[in-house]
């Protein structure tokens, strides 16, 4: 059998120490995989001169499957955000965040199971069409939907819904107001759902979503939505099992796959041996299960719970006094 490459992107700030640990649980449980390291980010700006260098484009097309740390896109004029150049680059359209409870956060809540599917070409947050008038009194952006795309995500949440045995799929819209964006998702995802009778098919609002994921979050289970209001409604259920360091991210296409921690960089505590690797290493989680691993997998995930759960070596934002390799060893022990 042909050895899987994967693509490393260490990334910023704090993205090569928790790729690193990210890299050893791996090997613990003996994925026999090749890496072949790319830079991006600000690390490729000063090793190449830009943001994305073209190698790194041409490893993650050759070798289909990318790991990546946290990445900085700095602030200012005339530079594109690398996570959008990366979607649109590789067609990246499914944009998949799962949170998940684990005993021992900080979280708020407990028995938290949510899948937030996002599309992530489309809409507002593609960017398409932005202009600001030469005296600046004026911005404007376009947001475009197209039914392909919309039956494309819809289609892909509710095949995600019954291939891990989900009951609900909620369709988060805003068409009372964005009747022809927003109704033209909605008027598909009513579609769609109608060909899974197996699954419930709910729909609401975007502003009442967030409102009901603070009050009654256990009501929901795969929400599927357009890229703006995803963008937003992934880091609101990130904030209900512990904050984004609890939270991995996929962006998946047809044949071409990136897995990532979504938080930042967090370039104040890099190379202090302070981050908590979490969101990498579920993101790991992810890529395994994409590539038919589970059970290793699972081996990780559950190590992962047991740790966190008992407090053993744990990171500050976990309650603990420990650091990043310290965390790590107490996985690979338990590994």
């Amino acid at each position: 059998m042909t050895q899987q490459r994967i693509t490393v992107i260490r990334g910023d700030g704090i993205g090569p120490d928790i790729i690193d640990s990210a890299l050893q649980i791996l090997e613990k449980v003996g994925c026999d995989f090749a890496y072949d390291f790319a830079d991006a980010g600000l690390v490729a700006l000063e090793n190449h001169g830009e943001l994305l260098p073209q190698e790194t484009l041409d490893l993650i097309g050759k070798n289909k499957v990318t790991l990546k740390g946290p990445l900085t896109t700095p602030v200012g004029e005339g530079f594109t955000s690398i996570n959008v150049s990366l979607r649109k680059q590789f067609k990246l359209y499914a944009n998949l965040r799962p949170v998940i409870s684990f005993k021992g956060t900080q979280a708020r809540y407990e028995d938290i199971d949510i899948i937030t599917v996002r599309e992530n070409t489309e809409g507002m947050y593609s960017g398409l069409g932005q202009v600001v008038s030469p005296d600046g009194s004026e911005a404007e952006a376009l947001s475009k939907i197209t039914r392909a795309g919309a039956e494309r995500i819809v289609t892909f949440a509710y095949e995600l819904a019954r291939r891990e045995g989900r009951k609900k799929v909620t369709a988060v819209h805003k068409a009372n107001i964005l009747k022809s964006t927003s109704g033209l998702f909605l008027k598909v995802a009513r579609e769609i759902g109608e060909k899974y009778p197996d699954i419930e098919s709910a729909e609401m609002i975007v502003d009442n979503t967030c409102m009901q994921l603070v009050m009654n979050p256990h009501q929901f289970d795969v929400l599927v939505t357009t890229n703006l209001f995803g963008d937003i409604l992934s880091d609101l259920c990130a904030g209900l099992v512990g904050g984004l360091g609890m939270a991995p991210g996929a962006n998946i296409g047809e044949d071409c796959a990136i897995f990532e921690a979504v938080h930042g960089s967090a370039p104040d505590i890099a190379g202090k041996n302070l981050a908590n690797p979490t969101s990498v290493i579920l993101a790991s989680i992810q890529m395994l299960e994409y590539l038919n691993m589970s059970d290793k997998a699972n081996k990780i995930r559950s190590a992962l719970k047991e740790v966190i759960e008992s407090g053993d070596r744990t990171t500050r934002d976990l309650g603990g006094e420990h650091g990043t390799t310290d965390f790590t060893q107490a996985l690979l022990d338990r590994l």
